[in-house]
């Protein structure tokens, strides 16, 4: 899997932009704000329908514009297809696949995949819970993609029955819309819902665990390398805890559903547990929305015990165990290094780049072309004042630059002759064409966690 090409309108910093791309290594340099992570991060919505950046839409839309599109073209060794992506100030945003309109834009998920390296992955060790439980949705996502409905199943239900908590006001006092009786009364079937998508959700993130603790321990001695303060008092290891104590026996030889009953068992006693707490406190206290992906080296917590160098190498291990999943009996995904080579010291920098060498498509963003190992080769784009050129000094793309922006010599010469912002004719599909990219890798670990369709 690769793209062949990005083409941007009003996103970000970019009025026009159209980049071809190839397989291999691709490489974006140049100073800091020019726009160089905004490409990468358009690569990475289209996988994921969000931005690793930024929480809502609204950023990605260039200032002034009303709506940003986006358009890439994928290939495939089974087909080629083309996605197209409105994102809109106001109003609905709007997804289109070979060229075909589709009712939910979360349909398109699966067919790009993409494993993102960031500097904000240093969150993923040294942040915050919801920092590990998003990292955890977002792969169950890219694996099976029908999760993304299964989360915002539980989001849904979990907003609700917060804000009926929420409703009865505090202990002893008159401030609530509703009695504590009729919240109570009502409480029950709320507790119901949330006990059946909680169980699904947090049972695929146990699957998930098991199935990425191998590669996770074995991808960070790899980008630890020789270093005694890493290696040589012990390895890396991560477990799935959930907020509640469950007597549910752990039952390997059960199956996937056998598991998620159980489940969903356990976390409807815990909530009938916690209910005058949560009553008083007006929040939900037990679910997959407080479970923790516990990181530890050495036996010990990875958030405040590991030195900088291993949280970087754990951060980075994560994200190589991902590849790894997401790879395994399918396309590799494509591979995203946005400016992390120079958060890393010389050896890890070139034993990451021995590790994501082989990947069918890697793209490359830094600020210090230096910084990236020579085992990195390939084409390589500068980006400068809105435009992006090959580093030989001819020209790739025509970018549409905002008034009064540009360098002095004018923008570059068109590569593609296509107009400003249009994605065109994607060779080799007719519209219609092309399909999502599903299923699961073989190796779960155990079981499958449901299905993988779209839903």
């Amino acid at each position: 899997m690769h793209l062949t090409r990005l083409a941007l309108t009003d996103f970000r910093s970019y009025t026009d932009v159209d980049v071809p791309l190839e397989a291999g290594v691709t490489i974006f340099s140049g100073p800091n704000g020019e726009g160089k992570t905004n490409l990468v991060e358009a690569v990475g919505y289209v996988a994921t329908m969000a931005s690793h950046r930024a929480a809502q839409d609204a950023p990605l839309i260039r200032k002034g514009a009303d709506q940003a599109i986006i358009r890439a073209a994928i290939s495939t060794a089974a087909n080629d297809a083309l996605v197209e992506i409105e994102l809109n100030t106001g109003r609905a945003n709007r997804v289109r696949l070979n060229r075909a309109p589709l009712t939910r834009p979360r349909d398109v998920l699966g067919v790009l995949r993409t494993v993102l390296f960031a500097p904000e992955d240093l969150a993923l060790v040294k942040g915050d819970p919801g920092e590990r439980r998003r990292f955890l949705d977002d792969l169950l996502v890219a694996m099976a993609p029908r999760y993304a409905a299964v989360r915002a199943d539980y989001d849904r239900v979990l907003k609700q029955r917060t804000a009926l908590l929420k409703s009865a006001g505090p202990k002893g006092g008159r401030g609530g819309s509703q009695s504590r009786e009729t919240v109570m009364a009502t409480l029950d079937v709320w507790d119901t819902h949330l006990a059946r998508t909680g169980a699904e959700l947090l049972v695929a993130r146990e699957h998930l665990v098991a199935a990425l603790r191998p590669h996770v321990e074995g991808a960070y001695l790899a980008v630890a390398g020789s270093d005694p303060a890493s290696v040589d008092r012990g390895s890396a290891a991560i477990e799935y805890r959930r907020s509640f104590d469950s007597a549910e026996p752990a039952d390997h030889a059960a199956s996937h559903g056998e598991r998620v009953r159980g489940a969903g068992q356990a976390l409807r006693e815990a909530l009938l547990e916690v209910r005058q707490s949560e009553l008083d406190r007006g929040v939900c206290l037990a679910g997959p929305h407080r479970d923790e992906l516990e990181l530890t080296i050495r036996g010990l917590p990875a958030r405040g015990y590991a030195s900088h160098g291993e949280s970087w190498s754990l951060a980075l291990a994560l994200r190589l165990a991902s590849f790894d999943l997401l790879r395994a009996g399918r396309e590799d995904p494509v591979l995203i290094l946005d400016d992390v080579f120079a958060e890393l010291d010389v050896g890890r920098r070139e034993r990451l780049a021995a590790l994501v060498a082989g990947a069918e498509q890697v793209l490359v963003t830094a600020a210090v072309p230096e910084d990236i190992p020579r085992l990195l080769t390939g084409a390589h784009f500068k980006v400068s004042a809105g435009t992006l050129a090959e580093m030989s000094g001819v020209a790739a793309v025509v970018p549409g630059l905002r008034p009064g922006e540009g360098d002095e010599s004018g923008p570059p010469t068109p590569a593609t002759g296509n107009n400003p912002g249009a994605a065109g004719p994607v060779p080799g599909l007719s519209p219609g064409e092309g399909a999502m990219g599903e299923g699961l890798p073989h190796d779960w670990g155990g079981h499958p966690p449901g299905g993988n369709n779209a839903s």
